[in-house]
């Protein structure tokens, strides 16, 4: 039987790195034909000065994400030398692999460029409870540099009933919440742009717009032309194949009501997952253990739970 912890523990150790600098987004090859995992999942040493926030937005990652993959972790002060996992080893999601891609689930977008075999994958902000960021296929149809912002009237309203009024127009600059770069969806509203709350990344925080990192949305702004088809989806349990074996990602599923989702009926969702994917063949056998562990976790991590049945045999036969 398959150990998740083990399994965790096997990856990260074969890929402990500790990076340095900043890099302008996770730019990772894309795997052969039939597989579907991508990066590897790094280990840092916290440094006295850092939080998850400062650690975030050096290794293109959301505050959110970090917790997850951190449980106990105080995100305030991890404190010198503590171990930090970070989450960059992604199933890709299941969909076509081109244009833009967002999961709401896991605040992440992927830009899988024409004609090149890699992905650029950046964290994101996305819409708050009762603000929630749509589902939907759409496209880019404008890009604009430091863009003005007009706050529509339902967000002046709820500022102006918060004792917070704002101007008809916000100039752009160091208080402009668009950052320095915006791109404008087919849908009414909705945008990708930077930020100046660099904290939000990460998080449900926005009126349903999606926050990057400014120097993340400058470095797509360079890659990403007018047109470019987005698919935003909401899937937090990703199934993937890598070198033959079959691995499970789970986040938490977005609720505006979460006390009324169960641990059961998360299970429930990963079964009838399971049961409809075209991954699953007659030739593995599923670690039910370390699915309903994973599943409990949210923790981001892609974990194996099958192993096919011919590792088994072998296995089986070397025992005897």
């Amino acid at each position: 039987m398959l150990s998740r912890i083990s399994a965790a523990a096997c990856c990260m150790a074969l890929a402990a790195l500790t990076a340095a600098g900043t890099s302008s987004a996770l730019e990772l090859p894309l795997p052969p034909p039939g597989e579907d995992i991508v990066g590897e999942v790094q280990v840092i040493k916290a440094k006295y000065e850092d939080t998850f926030a400062a650690i975030g937005e050096r290794y293109e990652l959301g505050y959110s994400e970090l917790v997850a993959a951190n449980p106990g972790v105080d995100p305030w002060l991890p404190g010198e030398g503590t171990d930090i996992v970070l989450p960059t080893r992604f199933i890709l999601p299941p969909v076509p692999r081109e244009g833009i891609v967002i999961n709401l689930a896991e605040y992440r977008l992927y830009y899988f460029p024409p004609g090149k075999s890699v992905v650029y994958t950046y964290p994101l902000g996305i819409g708050r409870e009762g603000w929630s960021s749509p589902v939907a296929t759409t496209k880019i149809t404008a890009k604009t540099p430091n863009p003005a912002w007009y706050p529509p009237a339902s967000i002046r309203a709820e500022h102006a009933a918060e004792g917070d009024p704002l101007p008809a127009v916000v100039p752009p600059g160091p208080d402009n919440p668009l950052g320095p770069f915006k791109f404008n969806l087919g849908l009414s509203a909705y945008l990708i742009h930077g930020s100046n709350k660099k904290f939000g990344i990460g998080m449900r925080v926005s009126h349903g717009c999606f926050r990057m990192y400014n120097h993340n949305v400058l470095a797509l702004a360079q890659m990403v032309p007018v047109g470019t088809p987005v698919r935003i989806i909401n899937e937090p349990y990703k199934l993937g194949v890598s070198g033959g074996r079959l691995y499970l990602e789970a986040h938490a599923p977005l609720d505006d009501q979460p006390q009324q989702t169960s641990l059961m009926d998360k299970h429930a969702a990963m079964v009838n997952m399971l049961l409809a994917s075209d991954h699953l063949t007659v030739n593995q056998h599923l670690d039910w253990e370390v699915i309903r562990d994973i599943v409990a976790a949210e923790d981001g991590l892609p974990v194996e739970i099958a192993e096919p049945q011919a590792a088994l045999a072998g296995e089986f036969n070397s025992a005897i």
